[in-house]
């Protein structure tokens, strides 16, 4: 990971949009900048503003072309990453369980040759990472979380296996995801998780917020069999 912030590039994106970009590699200092400007612009008013997506290293601006322009959004964001208003951010401790049976991990010997461990190594290391959730993105409560440590990063896969089963544990490069679908996915599954992300709750849908840490917390096989029985959530 890149341990330093860019400079801010901006870069119009159409005729209502800009893109503000904080580095080109996946790190927590570009993300807290990201955070940063996401949270100064909330309050509303910079002039023209419709709404601002955050990602992982950037975020998007979207602006109506009709009321201002680009280079006037950009001033106000120059303006904005100066003044230093913004709030700190509101964060919580998210507890996720993970069954790393090779019956819910058909991947996880794979990434252990790959990366010259024993699969009892690789448990070991995703278990102490330190993960946040970064962003939202590709399907209903995909919270994609950075903090994979450095020994157990692996590519993801030349291509995708369809019918990976909701709750799959996954990860590529420095990132981990806890699917909520049946989906394909190109990404290595090393374990499967009872834990409940979509939640039936229209004013919270999702466990996680973006900015949470999450930990996980390792189940056996019966454990995670029972829970998934019983619909529990972890």
């Amino acid at each position: 990971m890149n341990p330093t912030v860019d400079a801010p590039r901006f870069t119009p994106v159409a005729d209502g949009g800009l893109l503000v970009e904080f580095g080109s590699e996946i790190s927590d200092e570009a993300h807290d900048a990201v955070g940063r400007l996401d949270r100064a612009l909330a309050d509303g008013a910079v002039v023209g503003l419709v709404e601002v997506v955050p990602a992982m290293v950037n975020l998007l601006v979207v602006f109506d072309p009709l009321t201002t322009e680009h280079a006037a959004i950009e001033t106000a964001i120059r303006a904005r990453l100066t003044d230093g208003a913004a709030d700190p951010p509101i964060t919580r401790r998210r507890t996720v369980q993970i069954c790393y049976d090779e019956s819910v991990a058909p991947d996880i010997a794979a990434v252990a040759s790959a990366c010259g461990m024993t699969v009892d190594q690789v448990i070991a290391s995703h278990l102490a990472g330190e993960y946040r959730v970064f962003m939202f993105g590709f399907a209903p409560g995909y919270a994609y979380l950075a903090g994979v440590p450095d020994d157990i990063q692996v590519h993801r896969k030349p291509r995708p296996v369809r019918g990976v089963a909701a709750g799959s544990v996954i990860i590529a490069g420095p990132q981990c995801l806890v699917t909520t679908l049946e989906m394909p996915t190109g990404w290595s599954v090393i374990g499967r998780s009872p834990t409940r992300i979509l939640l039936d709750d229209d004013e919270r849908p999702f466990l996680f917020d973006v900015g949470d840490e999450v930990v996980f917390e390792r189940i056996d096989v019966t454990t995670f069999e029972a829970r998934t029985a019983w619909g529990a959530d972890g």
